[in-house]
């Protein structure tokens, strides 16, 4: 892959494996809760990633989009673009209050210390490295999520690899199955359609030093390995079920039973997701709260985390569970929206070349 190819793909994968993925708590409420059904919707949520993604990028570059507000305007209009951009910025903010509610979590389960404590610390890593804006950003991506995604995928491969078997025809008892998701089909639209609402404010930032095939390629390549790691950690969650659904953090449960090491390590993973997932939450945040006040930014970033730390002492369990079902609508929404004006822009296209080729061989006739 070429450099800029490779830096679409890590900020796809840095905005989309944030502390729910990382957790697993995402993928026990998506996909584990299905037994092995759920496979099904990990896969399918792979291609909707690489599909979404590459779509995505093609669209900000034909229409010259640099931030998401200007990519809603061209999808909604003037009218509606400011209602879904409010909607977004909402669950922008909520998305910062979770991450630093998995940051507390996982101080307070599993390193003995106070939910304060991690809750804080995640505060001023994710103000340091916004200071400097977009620039901030990117270069946080292009350092941390190479560490996160072969931790990641190393933990989680041997734990699916060497851990204890289920039979193929185990499938979840109705009563866990999450009642605000209904099916492994529905959960996989779900799942890509929050994730996808996040990870178009990080992929339109890239408009501005990307090509378009580079951004397409990016995409389509950090989507599938979304899927790559997502399907790797759902076969290593799927053997501790139900056990897990007990806890906030499940695929560090799983981690233990490989070695304390392995535990730690993976708590350095987690601590990563969480880094930049809260990143770029509280950038798309940030950045859209200071165009909208005249704020300088830095004071705008600074108010944001603020604002977010009373919620995150609330349940990160809870948190998933409510808030991401509800952003995976508006998701659903943006995403419809999207397919359809990109199918109308290559009906013109092809419309348009067909009209030249008709004009001459008349001329020419």
């Amino acid at each position: 892959m070429k450099r800029n190819d490779l830096a679409v793909a890590l900020g796809y994968m840095g905005a989309v494996i944030g502390a729910g993925f990382a957790s697993g708590q995402e993928l026990v409420q998506f996909f584990v809760y299905y037994g092995i059904p759920g496979t099904w919707g990990v896969i399918v949520a792979g291609v909707l990633f690489a599909f979404s993604g590459g779509l995505l990028m093609s669209w900000v570059h034909a229409h010259h989009l640099d931030h998401y507000q200007s990519v809603l305007k061209s999808l909604f209009g003037k009218r509606y673009s400011g209602i879904i951009d409010s909607l977004l910025a909402v669950f922008l903010f909520l998305g910062i209050c979770t991450m630093f509610a998995a940051s507390g979590a996982v101080f307070y389960e599993h390193i003995n210390q106070s939910k304060t404590f991690g809750i804080m610390l995640a505060y001023i890593a994710v103000l340091v490295f916004l200071l400097a804006g977009r620039k901030g950003m990117i270069s946080s991506f292009n350092l941390l999520v190479p560490l996160k995604f072969l931790l990641l995928l190393s933990v989680a491969g041997y734990a699916a690899i060497f851990g204890e078997g289920i039979s193929p025809s185990s499938a979840m008892p109705d009563h866990l199955i999450n009642p605000s998701v209904g099916n492994w089909l529905l959960a996989s639209l779900l799942y890509v359609a929050y994730n996808f609402s996040l990870a178009m404010v990080v992929l339109a930032e890239y408009q501005a030093v990307t090509s378009l095939g580079e951004g397409v390629r990016g995409a389509f390549v950090g989507g599938l390995l979304l899927g790559l790691v997502a399907l790797v950690c759902y076969y290593a969650l799927l053997p501790s079920m139900p056990a897990i659904v007990h806890y906030e953090i499940p695929m560090l449960f799983v981690a233990g039973s490989i070695s304390a090491h392995t535990k730690t390590v993976y708590m350095a993973v987690l601590w990563i997701g969480i880094l930049t997932t809260a990143i770029a939450n509280t950038y798309g945040f940030a950045q859209r709260f200071s165009e909208f006040s005249d704020l300088n930014y830095n004071l705008c970033l600074f108010i944001t985390v603020t604002m977010a730390l009373p919620l995150a002492f609330q349940s990160f369990a809870f948190l998933v569970g409510t808030v991401y079902p509800l952003l995976g609508i508006l998701g659903i929404v943006i995403l419809v929206v999207l397919v359809y004006k990109s199918m109308l822009d290559l009906i013109k296209s092809v419309s348009r070349g067909l009209y030249r080729i008709v004009a001459r061989l008349r001329k020419g006739g």
